[in-house]
């Protein structure tokens, strides 16, 4: 029979003094450091993403760039659907031949659904191809609810998005191109003459934001995703279905502060720390030390009165044979309510091999007659 062992310490904190809500119909506070999810509401809910959808049509470009595939010197020509196209606009012209870097900041700083077509037939030949690529590739890197019917995030009802994916979405640009994430804090963009400030309120206040995107329809109401960098901290905050720009700018900023003044981050062991010593049946060694291959560090907020209690996880008894860094248990953190706040994998120290059959006999009877104590030294 297995057995799930656990191995429990808990730490106790002083009382939240404010617990957080907003008036978004739907919203993620995330610390991008700790891995920890500050506050969530309806956060797995379809919802449309409007112009934030564009955060995966960039991302389909720098993985274009990064891959090889595309410079952001190329030119790409724009169509009469392009140019025709309604709503934001970067206001290029029919046949101009278009750089790719300037299509970029037309989409992050401008907004322009134009330059969305652009880049989409361009890469891909029309933009019903392109939204297929970019559903397939959002699936790749890890959304779970989102299918992209056009480049643009033009309202549609099969257009669809969670604010869980959106936060995935954002995590995945700021780690994965790096060097392409300083396009996100351009305040502003001038092209044919025409200069625009990008729609991110964040952008132009002392809260040291540098992304990501806005979005607005009647369908979605204002959406924001946003990030801001403090004191070692990074926070992705994900917003949508308020009533005002004005709204959206209050509880993007309220919300932000808030993460950063109430909540703080809690190391628990630094990266290769031996967590635990499990024993082993009818091991070459009696026992084997798991440890954790990064850092483990929560969330939590300054003020609360609540125990988080953190243990190791493994199925017992543990057989060999183990070969170094194989997974052999999970470090989990609880709150009060024994909700799951984070988990992280735990590996073999070293191998451990089995007994020989003579070696084994020997070990079965010791265990019969003394139990498992007598290997525990």
């Amino acid at each position: 029979m297995r057995f799930i062992c656990y191995f429990i310490i808990t730490i106790f904190f002083f009382k939240q003094s404010q617990a957080i809500d907003t008036v978004a119909k739907q919203a993620i506070l995330y610390d991008l450091e700790t891995e920890s999810v500050i506050f969530k509401k309806d956060s797995d809910k379809l919802m449309s993403p409007s112009s934030m959808s564009k955060i995966m049509t960039i991302y389909y470009v720098f993985k274009k760039i990064s891959d090889g595939e595309l410079t952001l010197e190329d030119e790409f020509k724009v169509s009469k659907k392009a140019w025709k196209k309604g709503g934001s606009k970067m206001f290029v012209k029919v046949n101009d031949k278009v750089k790719v870097k300037d299509l970029i900041r037309g989409i992050i700083v401008q907004s322009g659904n134009d330059a969305c077509i652009v880049l989409a037939e361009g890469l891909s030949g029309s933009e019903e191809i392109f939204s297929e690529e970019i559903t397939q590739l959002g699936k790749e890197i890890g959304l779970k609810n989102s299918i992209f019917t056009n480049s643009t995030g033009w309202p549609d009802p099969e257009h669809l998005t969670t604010v869980d994916d959106l936060l995935t979405l954002s995590i995945r640009t700021i780690k994965d191109f790096p060097e392409f994430f300083h396009f996100y804090s351009e305040k502003e963009f001038k092209y044919n003459g025409i200069k625009q400030l990008n729609r991110n309120p964040l952008l132009f206040t002392d809260l040291n934001s540098d992304g990501l995107k806005t979005g607005h329809t009647s369908l979605g109401g204002y959406g924001l995703v946003a990030t801001v960098k403090k004191n070692g901290r990074r926070l992705i905050l994900v917003l949508n279905g308020l009533n005002s720009s004005k709204e959206r700018a209050r509880e993007a900023t309220r919300l932000i502060k808030l993460g950063f003044n109430q909540y703080q981050s809690l190391k628990i062991a630094e990266e290769n720390t031996n967590l635990k010593r499990l024993f082993v049946w009818a091991g070459s060694k009696k026992s084997v030390d798991v440890y954790n291959k990064e850092e483990i560090s929560i969330t939590i907020p300054k003020r609360i009165k609540k125990d988080i209690s953190y243990y190791v996880k493994y199925q017992t008894p543990i057989i060999p044979p183990i070969s170094k860094d194989q997974i052999i248990g999970e470090f989990v953190i609880k709150n009060k309510k024994k909700e799951i706040l984070k988990k992280v994998e735990l590996f073999a120290r070293d191998e451990v091999k089995k007994m020989n059959f003579f070696q084994k006999i020997g070990h079965n009877f010791k265990y019969l007659l003394l139990g498992e104590s007598a290997f525990s030294k």
